[in-house]
């Protein structure tokens, strides 16, 4: 067994590339050589801003022996086949063995393939590796024909065991393999050689270089909390910027500096996302006014100052953008204090989509659903239409325009400033939530009348025009939109049946289209018709009315002019027709469609909470479906019921009551679906099964009606018993016809009953 170590040194890489890279060199490394036939025990990559390394443990030091037999054509097949096997094979017609098979005589391959040294295949697998390395941005230098991220300078490849390192020779655009590196670029600069991993990990620590990233990240928020405990401040916790940080150094210094009492003013978000965005600072706050008073930047050396000079500078870059961003805000909250019109009027000339448009037509599409949604969540249908309104008002500012990041933040800044209510300035950052699985979802009633609002505009919209997922192509995060109303729905525990009924959603498809538009536009013309053959009848009059003569020809002509406007009046109501029916055609489905995407989306949602997916199936068939939230209570005491004794065996015997009863009315070519009658039945079990379903049902059915599905499931699993009694002492298919018709009604009255609460035939077992 040997160990395998890999650094491939280069210029700096992008901290955002670094951690995949890591994972792309492990995957493509440790894949080549399992299937070149060298197993190892563990593997493990690293990353810094100037190289990626691996570490192969436990790797066996030579591939075994492959003994292959592969089937070919048979003997007589065409010439061709013949080649295409041998191509395939390696091989010669001399290779070849003929052996009798089923269907007469046949080719067959013997491929042999002997052992190979582990350093052969590494330097095969690592050349490829490097060729064919996933980076999304690469560049070429010099004369070469290799592309790197950044220019790649060397390659250690070395095997450790027992008897020592052996270097594993690769060459690759001159760049040849060896066992030296280099440390830090600015404190330790010269080269040394490494004999293993341990030793490579060791030396690169002397060398001012922490070759694992987390060790980085762990320093660096150590280091940045405690300077900050130490003045009484806390850092702003940021995991991504923090992985980011650990990204771009080697070696972690950490300084903390003052931010200028100047933009004091300036919201806390303002602060940290600009700090974050331009200058890669954690926010430091004052934990007893909130307010962020400093800032903490990791530095890449060590300086004789302790860092003076550098926090000097970064000081000075700081003030700048941060006076950039107090501009952008003060400018923005004089366009606030006076209504944010200005805001308004330019977002009808930004486009939403080419074939939904622009911004200002979709924010009118989602004023009008927030007034109707209103009423549903609760919410003032006036303060609901007033918050969509200004919802996105914030896209046309400077701040946003500059930190897209904080849209629907500032706007409930700037709401508050335009003297708008809490819940509207609430809802101007809320609509756009819930953004993930884990998001918080609003649950003020505004705030979800505009969220909802927002969603079901953009999934109804993107129905029409048939942008739908398809596969993991998602380029509108209609799936996340979807999820979004779900959780809406169901957290705030809102019935959804008038909103994602087939026929609401077909009315906002036929909105987003410009349906209402259409409507008006051929009104218009209708009423310019009307007048038009008015005028035409007037002219014809005027006409005969009059002699021969100038006059009369004149008359005539003004007349042949009034016909031919009428005539294009009606050209164009024919086309405005024409697209109105089209569009109609267009969005016909789109209400089936997007419910049933709906219910793709509820059944991960649901199967996450551990319900399945048959019980979900069972509930989703039944009437109703369109509102989530019932649909949800219903599958959750179906799920609940299912997980008793009770509820699996009443499975089984609902499902033999089912099969039975299928085939005999195959077989009789009649539905015994009514005349169950007591009279008919015989003492014991069968009389009991009549007074049992007569019990149930009178629960059943106040419950559903109720909408209590606990109480409902709870009767249903308790006919148990009686079914069961009833198979087992009972004989369905009796010889007397009577009887038999009875016993089969009865069973029909299983199936109805069981039916009304879920659909029991898609749940398995």
């Amino acid at each position: 067994m040997s160990d395998l170590l890999i650094e491939l040194f280069s210029e700096e890489i992008p901290a955002r590339m670094q951690g995949k890279a890591a994972a792309d060199l492990q995957k493509l490394v440790t894949d080549g050589l399992v299937e070149a036939g060298l197993t190892y025990k563990s593997a493990a990559s690293f990353s810094t801003p100037r190289r990626l390394a691996l570490q192969v443990e436990d790797l066996l030091t030579e591939s075994k022996p492959v003994r292959e037999e592969r089937k070919g054509p048979k003997v007589g097949a065409p010439e061709q086949a013949i080649n295409g096997f041998l191509r395939g094979a390696g091989l010669t017609m001399d290779d070849l063995e003929i052996r009798d098979d089923k269907k007469g005589q046949t080719y067959f391959a013997i491929i042999e393939k002997p052992g190979r040294k582990a350093a052969e295949i590494i330097a095969e697998v690592l050349e490829s590796a490097i060729r064919n390395f996933p980076w999304p941005k690469s560049m070429r230098w010099g004369t070469g024909t290799l592309k790197w991220v950044r220019p790649l300078h060397s390659i250690i490849c070395i095997l450790t065991d027992e008897a020592g390192a052996e270097i594993v020779p690769l060459d690759i655009d001159g760049i040849t393999s060896g066992q030296q590196t280099r440390g830090h670029r600015f404190l330790s600069p010269e080269p040394f050689n490494v004999t293993s991993f341990e030793d490579y990990e060791v030396k690169l620590k002397r060398a001012n270089v922490m070759l694992r990233a987390d060790e980085r990240a762990e320093m660096i928020w150590h280091d940045a909390t405690n300077q900050a405990f130490a003045l009484g401040l806390e850092v702003v916790e940021d995991k991504g910027l923090l992985t980011e940080v650990a990204g771009l150094v080697e070696w972690p210094v950490v300084l903390i500096g003052q931010i200028d009492p100047t933009f004091y003013a300036l919201p806390a978000e303002v602060l940290k996302t600009s700090m974050k965005e331009h200058q890669k600072f954690f926010s430091v706050r004052n934990p007893k006014s909130d307010q962020i008073e400093r800032f903490v930047t990791v530095a890449n050396t060590v300086t004789a100052d302790h860092g003076a000079t550098i926090l000097k500078g970064n000081q000075k870059v700081l003030f700048a953008r941060l006076s950039d961003a107090k501009f952008f805000w003060e400018n923005d909250l004089r366009v606030a204090k006076a209504g944010m019109q200005p805001w308004l009027d330019s977002l009808s000339n930004v486009t939403f989509h080419n074939k939904l448009g622009s911004q200002k037509e979709r924010i009118d599409r989602i004023i009008a659903l927030a007034r109707e949604i209103a009423p549903i969540v609760g919410a003032d249908a006036d303060e609901a239409a007033e918050a969509a309104r200004v919802a996105k008002a914030d896209l046309s500012s400077e701040m946003v325009y500059e930190f897209p990041d904080l849209q629907g933040l500032m706007g409930r800044y700037y709401a508050k400033e335009a003297g708008l209510s809490d819940a509207i300035a609430a809802a101007a950052q809320d609509h756009y939530s819930p953004l993930g699985p884990s998001d918080d979802v609003p649950t003020a009633p505004v705030s979800v009348a505009v969220a909802l609002a927002d969603k079901i505009d953009t999934l109804t919209g993107f129905w029409a025009i048939d942008e739908k997922p398809t596969g993991s192509k998602d380029p509108f995060a209609l799936r996340r939109a979807a999820l979004g109303v779900i959780r809406l729905v169901l957290e705030n525990d809102v019935s959804s049946s008038k909103l994602l009924s087939r026929d609401a959603l077909k009315i906002c498809a036929l909105k987003c289209l410009g349906q209402q538009e259409l409507i008006d536009r051929i009104s218009v013309l209708k009423n310019d018709i009307s007048d038009q053959e008015k005028m035409v009848e007037q002219d014809k009059r005027d006409v005969e009315a009059l002699t021969e003569g100038a006059v009369r020809d004149s008359m005539q002509s003004r007349a042949d002019d009034s016909d031919g406007d009428l005539e294009y009046l009606k050209e164009q109501i024919s086309i405005e027709e024409n697209k109105l029916a089209q569009i109609e055609t267009q969005v016909s489905s789109v209400g089936n469609d997007l419910l049933s995407f709906f219910h793709d989306r509820l059944k991960t949602y649901l199967k996450d909470q551990g319900i399945r997916h048959d019980i979900i199936d069972a509930c989703i068939a039944m009437e109703g479906n369109d509102d989530l939230t019932l649909l949800v209570k219903r599958a959750k005491a179906l799920s609940e019921t299912l997980s008793t004794d009770d509820g699996v065996n009443l499975i089984q015997g609902f499902k033999r009551a089912n099969n039975i009863l299928t085939q005999a009315e195959e077989k009789d070519g009649v539905e015994y679906s009514y005349g169950a009658d007591i009279k008919h039945a015989e003492a014991g079990a069968e009389t009991d099964l009549f007074n049992a379903l007569d019990a149930a049902e009178a629960k059943i059915t106040p419950a559903m009606k109720a909408e209590d599905f606990s109480t409902a499931m709870t009767a249903m699993a308790s006919l148990r018993g009686p079914i069961d009694a009833f198979f087992t002492d009972v004989q369905v298919n009796a010889e007397q016809q009577v009887v038999r018709r009875n016993r089969l009604n009865l069973l029909s009255r299983i199936r109805k009953i069981c039916l009304s609460v879920a659909d029991l035939t898609r749940v398995e077992g």
